[in-house]
């Protein structure tokens, strides 16, 4: 009798065990799925997925983009009709007059699709900040295209080998399997290297693709040893990071890697690497990512090394010095060839760590209008923040500006007592309006309430019912 009862509870338990599994299996299963889920929604299964970045027609755009893009106008439709002025001078004159804006704000806006004035509230040049990316990017779109990449190279003369900077600036120490701007890296460079040399060598490194000053003048003293900015060079790893500082010789130090993944790879190297001057055939060459991922992934970040690589790049695509000197000179060039006002215009860097710079809201809103209009330059607008969705943007235009979240693209721009926002909304009827919004002089003003009136600004924009 004891061993039936024994038996009957021990296949009890068994069952119940059983049931338990079956109620545990399904909650596994779903955490799983969630978790998966959460990975493709990041972008981390697209290695997996797409051997790489994935295309755009296989990304799921925001909700609120999805909202935007169902309001855009058909020829003929709705939002066909003219923008109204007036009535757009109206929705952004309460904002506008915010007190946190500081004396005299300019603003900006006009007609994304044929360039019309809707308002002009703007009669100097401003400190523009990172706004000036903007024209950066512009620029080196313009002059290179958006199919160029940037290559960098080993060289082979007898037992010396060099390394030669092609001004790749997310060139890496080891290529990430899932940035879609990282695509070079000196690991790779080292593997395909060791394929061709028998050693020992000598490393040697050229990063003289660039000229003049690493370091802008008119940058504070402060900003490259308190880890702000880099050294701008042709050769750098990491954009010129060394874990949460930044490098005071890129060059050299993306060379003394390369050294010792070299190493690595079996390959004897004697010494320390020197400069030099690049001699001898090419054994290994890695090449960039596409300079319309580059723009779109620097203009979301904000990346100030980045833009004084490119700044450079743009340089030496219209033959210019690739200088702090002639990136500038290039700029106002391409806009000026375009048509876009440039009064008031001085640039003495590409990213808009210069205090000395000046941009005024009617130059930025026009570039804004030209990108629109120019394919070669959608990129510019496609790497603007969403507002309250990403990049410098994903924590803005909250509560009284969130009539704009999904609805402004924009690149932002901030330094002590600068605040600025230039980028595109798009009105209820769909029609894209190209603003620029800039204050200076808010030292004693909250920065964060500051930002938040610059978002008030492009959310009535974005909020009006301006149909003409």
């Amino acid at each position: 009798m004891s061993h039936s009862l024994t038996h009957v509870k021990a296949r009890g338990v068994r069952r119940r065990h059983s049931v338990h599994a079956w109620l545990v299996l399904p909650v596994a299963v779903v955490v799983v799925l969630g978790v998966v889920g959460w990975a493709y929604v990041r972008g981390d299964l697209n290695p997996i997925l797409c051997d790489g970045p994935c295309p755009d027609r296989y990304v799921t755009p925001p909700q609120a983009l999805v909202v935007a893009e169902a309001h855009e106008p058909t020829v003929g439709g709705p939002g066909s009709a003219p923008i109204d002025g007036d009535a757009l001078v109206s929705a952004v004159s309460g904002p506008l007059a915010a007190e946190s804006l500081g004396r005299r704000p300019g603003l900006v806006a006009l007609d994304a699709r044929d360039g019309r004035v809707l308002v002009d509230r703007a009669d100097r040049a401003f400190v523009p900040a990172s706004t000036t990316k903007v024209l950066t990017a512009l620029a080196v779109l313009d002059r290179l295209g958006p199919e160029s990449r940037f290559t960098t190279r080993v060289l082979q003369d007898g037992d010396r080998l060099t390394l030669v900077g092609g001004g790749d600036p997310y060139l890496t120490a080891r290529r990430s399997a899932s940035s879609p701007v990282e695509r070079a890296d000196l690991a790779t460079l080292a593997r395909r290297a060791a394929r061709q040399v028998r050693g020992p060598v000598r490393l040697r490194y050229d990063a003289s693709l660039f000229s003049g000053p690493a370091v802008s003048p008119t940058w504070e003293p402060g900003y490259v040893p308190g880890g702000v900015v880099a050294p701008i060079h042709a050769l750098w790893i990491d954009r010129g990071r060394v874990g949460a500082g930044r490098s005071a010789d890129p060059a050299r130090d993306a060379a003394r890697a390369f050294a010792d993944l070299l190493r690595a790879e079996g390959v004897r190297v004697i010494g320390e690497p020197e400069p030099a001057t690049a001699a001898g055939e090419a054994v290994a060459r890695v090449h960039s990512a596409r300079l319309v991922r580059i723009v779109e992934r620097f203009l979301a970040e904000s990346d100030n090394e980045v833009a004084e690589v490119l700044l450079r790049q743009a340089a030496i695509g219209a033959g210019q010095e690739p200088s702090f000197a002639g990136g500038a000179a290039t700029v106002e060039t391409v806009l000026t060839d375009a048509g876009v006002p440039t009064d008031g215009l001085a640039l003495h860097d590409g990213s808009g760590l210069s205090r000395r710079n000046r941009i005024s809201a009617r130059t930025l809103a026009h570039a804004l209008v030209h990108a629109a209009r120019t394919p070669r330059l959608g990129a510019v607008l496609g790497g603007l923040p969403v507002a309250g969705l990403t990049g410098t943007l994903d924590d803005r235009f909250a509560r009284e500006a969130s009539a704009g979240r999904g609805l402004v693209r924009a690149k932002t721009g901030t330094l002590t007592g600068v605040h600025t926002l230039a980028g595109i909304a798009t009105l209820p009827q769909g029609r894209p309006v190209a603003f620029a919004v800039m204050a200076n002089g808010t030292r004693r003003i909250d920065p964060l309430q500051t930002q938040a009136a610059l978002d008030r600004v492009a959310a009535a924009i974005a909020d009006c019912a301006c149909r003409g």
